[in-house]
């Protein structure tokens, strides 16, 4: 009986161990996006791994007004907290896109929970190149 007992125990505690990959008090890794209005990003792939805390900047130039969007991500995440002009954001349940009227930055805090890839793009532009992609394992 003590032998079911402790195979039982160790059990449990080696299967949470190797689902417990991030660390969520730990500060988060930074993904930087900059949308421009010449029809340009900085960045047209993230790789991320779920459970791992992540803060992804988005910075537009002005510009242009523009849309992102990233509908299958911001599916498959757990959102923090989004931040627009030192302002917080808490309980966001569901996110489709951001949009930048003027020139500014939006920090969304997420945690992948669901690998896969995820595009995002700015509406309107997909077709010339403003989109990329979230590999997430």
């Amino acid at each position: 009986m003590k032998k079911i007992f402790y195979i039982i125990v160790l059990s449990i505690f080696t299967s949470t161990s190797v689902l417990a990959e991030g660390n969520l008090a730990a500060k988060p890794t930074k993904l930087e996006l900059e949308i421009r209005g010449d029809l340009t990003m900085s960045a047209t792939s993230f790789e991320l791994e779920t459970g791992k805390y992540y803060k992804w900047i988005i910075e537009s130039d002005g510009i242009e007004e523009m849309m992102l969007q990233a509908p299958d991500i911001f599916r498959n995440v757990w959102i923090s907290q989004i931040v627009i002009d030192e302002r917080e954001i808490h309980g966001v349940n569901s996110l489709y896109g951001i949009e930048f009227d003027d020139e500014g930055d939006v920090a969304i805090f997420l945690v992948p929970i669901r690998p896969g890839k995820f595009e995002y793009y700015v509406k309107g532009y997909r077709d010339r190149g403003m989109v990329g992609t979230f590999n997430v394992k």
